[in-house]
């Protein structure tokens, strides 16, 4: 087993932390609010510039209490990244593409995807911060590789449909839609300050997003259109 996700998994009874003052005995609640403390605080400064000190204080726990759940800093930050993935395919999962016509499903899905992206800032700037770090943690989880196996499948599912009613065209990769979806629904947030300011736009007015929102639902709609 991978020794960064060992230390996560095995740590001794003998080690288990104190009882911490004006908190209720619920580790997985707790885990929880460590692991959304923790998300904002690497997004905002990377792995190297977050302090334990400072998720264990905004949490009201201890330095000692999240090296027990979580083995070590880089423990957390692996943690973390599991639990972004995590969320943004279980509400992916609900979606119900398979209930809409093919065209309209993908549109529902650009439409997550590019809100998503919008609405959950942090979520980018830990996925720009690993590619930092050249995604040396992200390869450690088999837990997230597993994660989007389904959101690939599903896009295969959802172009098939459209391939067999007509409405897409042939040639194209479940994958190849996946990243196209991901890359213009990703640069409105991790380009927003250098593009707004490059071209004096306000990326995030409401005026902008819908506009930009509709633009990259046509661009992928045109893209897998059969002609």
């Amino acid at each position: 087993m991978n020794e960064l996700v060992q230390k996560r998994r095995l740590a001794p009874a003998s080690e288990a932390p104190a009882k911490e003052t004006g908190r209720t005995n619920d580790p997985e609640r707790t885990k929880a609010n460590i692991l959304q403390i923790a998300a904002a605080e690497f997004a905002d400064k990377g792995l190297a510039g977050a302090r334990i000190d400072e998720i264990a204080a905004a949490t009201q726990t201890s330095k000692r209490m999240i090296y027990y759940y979580f083995g070590s800093k880089e423990g957390l930050y692996l943690a973390v990244l599991e639990e972004s993935y995590r969320q943004v395919r279980d509400i992916e999962g609900e979606l119900h593409l398979q209930d809409l016509e093919p065209e309209q499903a993908l549109r529902r899905l650009v439409a997550f995807t590019f809100d998503h992206h919008l609405q959950h800032q942090t979520f980018i700037r830990l996925v720009m911060s690993e590619n930092i770090n050249r995604g040396l943690f992200l390869a450690q989880s088999a837990r997230i590789q597993e994660l989007n196996v389904p959101a690939i499948a599903a896009i295969e599912h959802l172009y098939k449909r459209g391939l067999a009613s007509g409405v897409f065209r042939p040639g194209l990769d479940a994958l190849d839609i996946h990243a196209s979806i991901s890359a213009l629904s990703f640069f409105n947030v991790s380009n927003q300050h250098t593009f707004g300011l490059i071209f004096k736009l306000d990326m995030l007015s409401p005026a902008y997003v819908a506009h930009r929102r509709d633009s990259v639902i046509e661009m992928i709609v045109r893209f897998m259109r059969s002609p």
